[in-house]
This record gives C-alpha cells, sequence and structure tokens, in this order.
C-alpha cells in the first residue's frame, strides 16, 4: 500500500503527539548526532530554549539547522516548517486565540486564514506550507526573536517571462500584511522589476521576510544559467554591487565543479534592491515539485564541499563535520513505535557584501517519519 506524503505527514504527526512534549525535547533525542564542531554546548542550549516554545509534531516536517561555516564560533539558527491544515497549525491558531500577545501565533494564525478560505488564491500559487527561520546564533542575544517566514510557491510555480506579476504582489501583500506590514507602492514596483527582469527559464523560488530585522522582502530566483545570465540580471535590477564580484566568485568555483544552474537571493527595500547577495551554485538540478528533490545520495555534496574548502573563509574543521551530516536513513524506536530519521544538507549559499564573499552559510534538515520506509 503507498501512502502519499500529506497521509505520511499525519500520521507522523499523530504519532508525536503521542509521544508529547516539545521540539525542545525531541532536539534532546538527537545531541549525540550534532558534531560541537557545527553547534557548541552553551548554543545549542539556546536552541533548545527556543524549541521548547514549539510543538513535537513539528519533527514530521523538515527542520533543521542554518550553520555558519565562515564563523568559528560553533552557532547556529534554528529552522522548522509547518503546514496548514494540521495539528501544529491548531495549535498556533489555538494559541493566537488564547493568549493576545503571542505575535508569532497570531501572524501565522493570519496566514492560514488566508491559506485555508475556500477557493484561495494564495494556496494555489504557495500550497499550505510555511518556514520559520528564528535568529539564534546569529541574533546574538540569544533570545528566541520573532522568526523569519518564507513561503514557497511550490503548486503554481513563478517561472520568469510568463508575466506573473499579479502572482508576485498577492504572494508578498499576503506575507507582509500578516506581520502588520503593508506594501508602499515604491516596495510593490521594485518587487515587480525584480521579477520581471527574470530570463525566462528561471523560477521565483522562495519569498521571506523577516520581521526582527531591518525591513525587506527576500526574494529567492533559481534556474540561471551562466554568470553571463546572472550579470545581465543583476544589472537590470539595479543591484547596487560589483558585478565583477559576483564573476569573480562564480568563476573561482567553476574550475573547481560542474555548476548546473545558479541561484540568487536579493533583498527588496523601499530604496531599491540591497547591496547584499546570497548566491546559491547548484551541482544537481532539483524541482520542488518533486516530493523527494531535498533528499540527497550520500556522495551528491562531495565535490561542492571540496570546492568550497578552497575558500580561505571557511572554517576547515565544519566543513569536515558537515560532511558527515548526510546520512542514510536511520531507524529509530520511541514509545509510539517506528520512526525513520532522514538527515542532509538542503543548500549551502554564498554570501557577498561589500564586494567580496563574506559569509559561507548550510543550511542541513532533519525530518522524521513514522508512516514510510525509505
Amino acid at each position: 500500500m503507498t501512502i502519499d506524503i500529506d497521509e505520511a505527514v499525519t500520521l507522523t504527526q499523530d504519532r508525536l503527539a503521542e509521544e508529547g512534549g516539545t521540539m525542545g525535547e525531541l532536539l534532546g533525542h538527537f545531541r549525540n548526532r550534532i558534531s560541537p564542531i557545527l553547534i557548541g554546548v552553551p548554543e545549542w542550549e539556546r536552541i533548545l530554549e527556543c524549541a521548547k516554545k514549539l510543538p513535537i509534531t513539528m519533527g514530521a516536517l523538515p527542520f533543521g539547522f542554518e550553520l555558519p561555516l565562515h564563523e568559528r564560533r560553533p552557532e547556529a539558527d534554528f529552522g522548522v516548517s509547518l503546514a496548514s491544515g494540521t495539528r501544529t497549525a491548531a495549535f498556533f491558531q489555538e494559541r493566537a486565540r488564547t493568549d493576545k500577545t503571542d505575535e508569532v501565533a497570531g501572524a501565522i494564525g493570519r496566514l492560514f486564514r488566508q491559506i485555508d478560505t475556500e477557493n484561495s488564491p494564495l494556496r494555489e500559487i504557495v500550497g499550505r506550507k510555511l518556514m520559520l527561520e528564528y535568529d539564534i546564533g546569529s541574533g546574538r542575544g540569544g533570545e528566541c526573536l520573532f522568526p523569519g517566514m518564507f513561503l514557497r510557491p511550490g503548486e503554481r510555480p513563478i517561472m520568469g517571462a510568463r508575466g506573473q506579476e499579479n502572482d508576485v504582489g498577492m504572494v508578498v501583500d499576503k506575507l507582509i500584511s500578516c506581520v502588520g506590514w503593508e506594501m508602499t507602492d515604491t516596495e510593490r514596483e521594485n518587487v515587480e522589476r525584480v521579477y520581471l527582469m527574470q530570463p525566462g527559464d528561471t523560477r521565483l523560488d522562495s519569498f521571506g521576510i523577516f520581521p526582527s530585522r531591518s525591513r525587506a522582502i527576500r526574494l529567492a530566483i533559481m534556474g540561471f544559467k551562466s554568470q553571463q545570465e546572472i550579470g545581465c540580471y543583476l544589472e537590470n535590477t539595479d543591484w547596487p554591487g560589483q558585478i565583477s564580484a559576483v564573476d569573480s566568485v562564480i568563476a573561482r568555483f567553476k574550475k573547481r565543479v560542474n555548476i548546473v544552474r545558479i541561484g540568487v537571493n536579493l533583498d527588496v527595500q523601499e530604496e531599491g534592491v540591497g547591496p547584499t547577495l546570497g548566491l546559491t551554485l547548484i551541482v544537481k538540478q532539483r524541482y520542488t515539485k518533486d516530493s523527494r528533490y531535498w533528499l540527497d545520495g550520500l556522495t551528491d555534496w562531495d565535490p561542492f564541499l571540496e570546492a568550497i574548502s578552497h575558500e580561505d573563509l571557511v572554517v576547515p574543521e565544519k566543513l569536515a563535520a558537515l560532511a558527515d551530516w548526510v546520512s542514510s536513513p536511520t531507524t529509530l524506536f520511541a514509545k509510539s513505535g517506528r520512526y525513520v530519521l532522514l538527515r542532509g544538507i538542503h543548500h549551502i549559499k554564498l554570501v557577498i557584501s561589500r564586494n567580496q564573499l563574506r559569509k559561507a552559510k548550510a543550511y542541513v534538515f532533519m525530518v522524521l517519519s513514522g508512516a514510510v520506509s525509505f
């Protein structure tokens, strides 16, 4: 009997609910699987403090960490995902009803109301899933700040040269309004231009906002075929950095590894596109609609890890520990029965600012399934 991904998630959430507790307690079981080089003891405690405020059912969808490979400190940010119409969504909706001071629950509740309405135009594009990213390591204070919120147009992909600017505007509108922002005419024009300048074979992969940081709309555009295409695109969107700095980074990596496609992260602000650029170099093509698109073979990341090891800013010990992150599906046993744990690298982002490669961040995930064997 085959089971679809939504059923598998529901079944796993039901099983995790039997275990009881929080994401903090769930993470506690995995400490021995996470190198102290990547996340140190006090840094781990700060993540657990944040995770204790989240329901254990979040373990049924991918959760994980943003690991700064350029920082000696073993710190990390924490990411989780949730979907409307699930146990986890009900947890936040109930919290929003009972605690009006919980701004995060309120924002999630407002967004999910938009997604859950009948014939929701938002759900037709982004489906039911929302991702949250807590700035714990990078936040420095260590407190659980309002997380970044991300939507991905996985149901109806937003492609360049397809005239989908209304889709883009609507998704941004709904995302920012859930935290009480209102899009200005200038922001709308800037977001629209970033989309309209996309080459035909690229897609707008995600929309993000960071309510605890300075105001910006983070857009991830994937699928660029060459550094020339990226250069033209950055010029057309009036990115204020030096395109030669981006060319230099891409050229260095191209000498070391076969790059299939390239993605960029841009911050759209009132003044235009922000000066910091995120760069994702893809060595294997993946598609959001494929339910297994984020699963890797055990050696898929080796060529890229070898290529990035030549960059002076990367901490070699962290890179070695990261190489061990990808592991075969592992069977675990708990009160409610058997689970399969999957771990992998989702992507690695290179950050260019002040015309230099300044940061390298690995985004790693874990996910539990009580429903399927891989």
